[in-house]
């Protein structure tokens, strides 16, 4: 599995993993900013995302395998690796299975723990978009408005599109491998999994996906990390406060 990424920088590699239905190219600005301050920034796509393969088989188990192939073929020591959501939940995977590669870890409002399926509008108004005959961004607005009233939720969906052929539009996820395992999505931390070296959890203030009774799981997982909480921000806690966002997190590393 050769992932996609955008490399940005010189310095120590900050790998950093998107969310679910997102690509690398949402962290495209902060990476910036990463690579100003002095990093070597790796924005990746995740398997069946973005510009990367896609494959029949979805888990953290081989999400958290692949990122490993990509920081051995880079060649890449003394990682920070940053997560958002699935993501986050990638790098916790990752990090609790080859310690050895990643040196801090930041996990980006999501918990060890199991969630239950939330994204069923949202996968049937990408399944629509992606079958019609749709020659313009406007039009895909049109339609997945029917399913995600959100206007800033679908910006961000479709920045999936692309040119499958000359005169229509497509999506670069694979809808169908990710519709149908999108209890893997939700999946826990498996309980024998632990990091024991600095790691950060960031929490959006309006966001409900990090609550105050997930602390001792997070404790029990990472013995050494800490809560840092945003305010003005839901679940996408980099793009509703970038400014403080940034700030913690160069703080931490």
């Amino acid at each position: 599995m050769k992932l996609h990424s955008n490399i940005l920088g010189k310095g120590q590699p900050l790998l950093i993993l998107h969310g679910f239905l997102g690509m690398s190219d949402n962290w495209k600005t902060l990476g910036n900013e990463f690579a100003e301050a002095g990093y070597q920034v790796h924005l990746i796509d995740q398997r069946n995302h973005g510009r990367s393969p896609h494959s029949e088989i979805f888990n953290y188990t081989e999400l958290a395998k692949d990122l490993k192939e990509y920081i051995d073929h880079h060649s890449l020591k003394n990682v920070i690796l940053i997560g958002h959501s699935m993501g986050g939940k990638t790098a916790m995977t990752a990090a609790a299975l080859f310690p050895h590669l990643i040196q801090k870890l930041v996990v980006v409002d999501i918990a060890p723990k199991y969630y239950a399926p939330h994204h069923q509008d949202i996968l049937e108004g990408l399944k629509v978009v992606d079958d019609a005959t749709l020659t313009s961004r406007g039009e895909a607005d049109e339609v997945l408005f029917q399913y995600v009233p959100e206007k800033a939720v679908r910006m961000f969906l479709l920045k999936n599109l692309f040119w499958k052929e000359k005169d229509r539009l497509g999506l670069r996820l694979n809808l169908d491998v990710l519709t149908k395992e999108i209890e893997e999505l939700g999946k826990a931390l498996p309980e024998d999994y632990s990091y024991s070296k600095p790691t950060l959890f960031i929490k959006g203030e309006r966001s409900n996906y990090i609550t105050s009774e997930d602390k001792g799981l997070l404790e029990k997982h990472f013995p050494k990390s800490k809560l840092s909480v945003i305010p003005r921000a839901g679940h996408w806690v980099h793009a509703e406060n970038k400014k403080k966002f940034y700030e913690e997190v160069m703080k931490f590393i």
